[in-house]
């Protein structure tokens, strides 16, 4: 009789360990929802970084390892002066901003080659 009852009790435990277990494991999911046509959606977002490589014929310019296309809305500018896509120099500072464009491409909507100027950074008055 003895048995029968720590046998019961075990298996008991056991169930009332994967009961609570179950709504635990279904929470910390961690799987993007995806859309019915495939992955999420990329967002809009500011870039920054060095300039990888510049493609003329495709309008693209890579930025580490992500890949932005120049639409003719894009503003480059380069030195706080209006500027075009041969102004990119490989290995110099890019910033930018980019927008999801159809098909899961990104479209820079504004970029800035080389370093940020002088006049674009505010001074600090030296304490007195």
């Amino acid at each position: 009789m003895q048995k029968l009852l720590s046998k019961l009790l075990v298996i008991a435990t056991v169930l009332c360990g994967v009961v609570s277990i179950s709504p635990w494991a279904h929470a910390q999911s961690t799987n993007k929802p995806a859309t019915k046509d495939g992955p999420a959606q990329k967002l809009a977002h500011p870039f920054r970084g060095k300039l990888a490589a510049v493609d003329k014929a495709a309008k693209t310019i890579t930025v580490g390892k992500s890949v932005y296309h120049i639409t003719s809305e894009t503003k480059i500018k380069k030195g706080d002066k209006p500027a075009i896509l041969d102004d990119g120099v490989i290995g110099e500072p890019v910033t930018g901003y980019a927008k999801p464009m159809d098909g899961g491409k990104m479209a820079a909507s504004s970029v800035n080659f080389g370093p940020k100027s002088e006049s674009s950074t505010p001074k600090k008055s030296p304490k007195k």
